[in-house]
């Protein structure tokens, strides 16, 4: 096997040999930070070399940390983003200003260090962690924003020292692995908050906040909650396009700032992540200009995908990743407000969700077309259909998710409206 001498090898080796959470759940995921360590250690601890902005939380983590990026970005520093998982590209998962990790390097990368990796046995992510510290060191990056693959504190990504952690908010999510209450969940999260380093909270929830104020003072960590001190006032929304004032501690901070985010859970990510840029500030500097600049072109300029994406018109249609109940609910309160004839959604989940409360949220008088992921974690399309069905939700099962997309299309009528979603992989497949 080794030396590999091609990209495509490359990932027959990382696909085949490590085990990916995404595709075989928990098997691979490892309570235990040895392996990212030792892994990190053979490529010289390039995580101590970077300065770093970690992200977690249950939803909104990859659009906050595309927001930070893209702010950076603006000001002409060169970024590193690390988010999981992707959506067609191995190499979505570790980008510099928007542009993937070459090939060139995930070759080598997995050339030289093949020994460690066949000795420690680390799973999918582990690698690809390690990798993402080591390429951002190689090329210099001015800052690396470092999302959180699931919870925070024996996630693989909480080996680094960051000059700012953020975590966005919490849901019921992955609760075989995190707990199954909302304070446990935000305990895990928590674990990211490191001595004396910064922490930002996006959203302010009862049931959890002092889980969040309790581990910041034990660690002297500055707490800050986002909302209580950053606050859009929309303007005008038109096209994809969303224009705000952003007002900071009561004043206005940006006027008229316009983004192409205009799902409906953005206006959280943009308090969260405008929050995070305005508390670098006192540390980088930040050019109010450019920042207004570039947010128009974010989405473009910083590679971010699979959220609230319009794929077609005449019927509308719009894909989003949103999997859990705290970020279905918002995506589906959207759908209900848009004016169409009918609503036809393709639907799929992964085999280890406890579907109940998501399945509740889903309007009943849609039309429903039920398919399985390709990926081995993906949960059979017919028994999807046979839980659906007690949640009065109708429609027919499909042998994949093309199938299924295409017989939602070959029935919308011009003025109806396509939604696909419930998973991330269900997502990918039609991008």
């Amino acid at each position: 096997m080794f030396p590999i001498k091609s990209y495509k090898s490359a990932l027959s080796y990382i696909f085949a040999k490590l085990p990916m959470y995404h595709r075989v759940g928990q098997v691979a995921y490892k309570k235990d930070l040895t392996n990212t360590i030792r892994l990190c250690e053979a490529a010289g601890n390039p995580q101590d070399k970077i300065k770093t902005i970690h992200i977690a939380g249950t939803n909104g983590k990859g659009t906050t940390t595309h927001i930070i990026a893209g702010g950076l970005q603006s000001q002409g520093y060169k970024v590193g983003v690390y988010t999981s998982p992707h959506y067609k590209d191995f190499r979505e998962r570790i980008k510099i200003n928007g542009q993937y990790i070459t090939s060139k390097f995930i070759v080598n990368f997995l050339n030289k260090h093949h020994e460690t990796i066949e000795l420690v046995d680390p799973s999918f992510f582990e690698v690809t962690v390690a990798m993402a510290f080591a390429y951002f060191e190689s090329e210099n990056v001015d800052f690396a924003i470092i999302e959180t693959g699931l919870g925070g504190r024996l996630d693989s990504t909480n080996i680094i020292n960051p000059l700012l952690s953020v975590i966005t908010n919490i849901s019921y999510d992955h609760q075989n692995l995190l707990g199954d209450t909302l304070q446990a969940i935000a305990g895990e999260k928590a674990g990211i908050i490191k001595e004396k380093v910064p922490i930002l909270i996006g959203e302010r929830q009862s049931e959890v906040e002092q889980v969040f104020v309790d581990k910041a003072k034990t660690m002297s960590a500055p707490i800050t909650f986002a909302e209580d001190n950053l606050k859009l006032t929309l303007l005008h929304s038109a096209n994809g396009t969303k224009e705000y004032h952003v007002i900071y501690q009561d004043e206005i901070w940006l006027e008229s700032l316009k983004t192409s985010l205009s799902g409906p859970f953005q206006e959280k990510n943009l308090v969260t992540g405008l929050c995070a840029l305005k508390m670098l500030s006192k540390q980088i500097e930040i050019n109010d200009a450019q920042l207004m600049r570039f947010f128009p072109d974010l989405i473009q300029k910083t590679a971010y995908m699979g959220r609230w994406q319009v794929l077609g018109q005449r019927p509308l249609i719009i894909a989003d990743s949103a999997h859990n109940e705290g970020g279905l609910k918002l995506v589906i309160n959207e759908l209900t407000t848009i004016k169409k004839a009918h609503l036809h959604i393709v639907m799929g989940f992964v085999n280890d969700k406890d579907l109940s409360k998501v399945l509740a949220l889903f309007p009943m008088n849609a039309t429903y077309y039920f398919a399985k992921a390709n990926i081995p974690r993906g949960l059979e399309a017919s028994a999807l259909q046979t839980i659906a069905k007690e949640f009065q939700l109708i429609g027919k099962s499909y042998t994949s998710v093309n199938k299924a997309f295409a017989a939602a299309h070959k029935k919308a009528q011009p003025e109806d409206l396509i939604f696909v979603g419930g998973s991330i992989f269900v997502v990918a497949e039609v991008l």
